[in-house]
């Protein structure tokens, strides 16, 4: 890959991997961080990197930073709600936009990321196995649970408010 090859693939794909990084964190600074670490991670590796494999490489380096800062934000919390207890308020007003993203955080990660990258992304099934290395069936299977409990939980909520 060129450096003129990887100057492109900043202005085509960043975008897209903010967006998705965004989508999955819900914290601007910490998706911006992860884009940078995704591109730098490219450039060490330019000469190993085939440019018509770019967008892959980039989706599934920014993936996989998501993946781990999950895990370690989750320990973190396990650690934090072991040492104080609180309640949650309930809150009365109704926004579905606000509910469907709550309810896509309670998504595994896993479904959260197939379920983003296909119906947020628009990428196929064959892409999201590449950067997931999941299988095209496996993928299938996740969007497909992850769509079904997005709906179940849709519905819990509007019969709760309505």
């Amino acid at each position: 890959m060129t450096t003129k090859q990887y100057n492109e693939s900043v202005d085509a794909h960043s975008d897209g991997l903010f967006r998705f990084a965004v989508k999955s964190l819900r914290d601007e600074e910490l998706a911006r961080d992860l884009v940078q670490e995704a591109y730098l991670k490219l450039w060490t590796k330019l000469d190993t990197v085939d440019a018509q494999k770019v967008k892959s490489y980039l989706f599934t380096a920014v993936y996989h930073s998501i993946v781990d800062y999950s895990r370690k934000a989750e320990r973190h919390r396990n650690f934090e709600a072991q040492q104080t207890s609180s309640y949650d308020e309930l809150n009365t007003s109704f926004d579905l936009q606000e509910h469907l993203h709550e309810a896509l955080q309670r998504l595994p990660d896993v479904q959260k990321t197939v379920v983003m990258l296909r119906d947020y992304e628009g990428y196929s099934y064959e892409e999201i196995g590449e950067i997931t290395n999941l299988s095209e069936q496996q993928v299938k299977v996740y969007i497909f649970r992850a769509r079904k409990s997005l709906k179940e939980y849709i519905v819990n909520i509007e019969n709760l408010v309505g």
